[in-house]
């Protein structure tokens, strides 16, 4: 009797163990582009990287008609003889320099514009992550798959489309 108590206790103690570890995962997905491209956030900072970008440019380009002008009011000069050898070099030395400095600034832009993007884009994408966390905790989701980025979910069978839940997290 002892023998077959105990017997039936392991087996019970199997048996648990199999439904407890069986239990399927739940797995969830959303595009995580899509989903940014509809909040009203990303597109003002779309506007806002949009504008600040054109004010730097139209600084450069400035720049660069400047530097052509300057350029051809030289060619015409040493073309037409009223340069001395030691004006050509001091002209050529300086169209060199502020050819430089446009480069720079060009270099300058771009840095600052890429400053300018995670500026306006950290807050979005944090809230983003915050949002898919908490359906993720509040579903129950193991795993939430972007398939926005390099289509990283291949096959979803047993998952979810979460971007409504999140959708609704983030008021959209």
């Amino acid at each position: 009797m002892i023998y077959w108590m105990k017997r039936g206790g392991i087996s019970l103690l199997l048996i648990l163990a199999v439904a407890v570890g069986s239990q399927a995962q739940k797995f969830g997905y959303l595009n995580s582009a899509e989903l940014l491209s509809k909040m009203p956030e990303t597109q003002s900072a779309d506007a806002s990287l949009k504008s600040y970008r054109d004010g730097l440019v139209s600084k450069g380009q400035k720049m660069a008609e400047d530097l052509q002008n300057k350029y051809l009011n030289y060619m015409e000069q040493a073309n037409s003889g009223a340069m001395t050898p030691v004006q050509m070099q001091s002209a050529e030395a300086e169209l060199q320099q502020d050819q430089q400095k446009l480069a720079a600034y060009e270099q300058e832009v771009m840095d600052k514009v890429q400053k300018k993007r995670q500026e306006l884009y950290t807050p979005i994408l944090e809230k983003v992550q915050t949002a898919i966390e908490e359906v993720g905790k509040e579903q129950s989701y193991e795993f939430i798959f972007d398939v926005g980025v390099m289509n990283v979910l291949l096959f979803a069978e047993e998952s979810d489309n979460v971007a409504p839940l999140v959708k609704k997290k983030l008021n959209l």
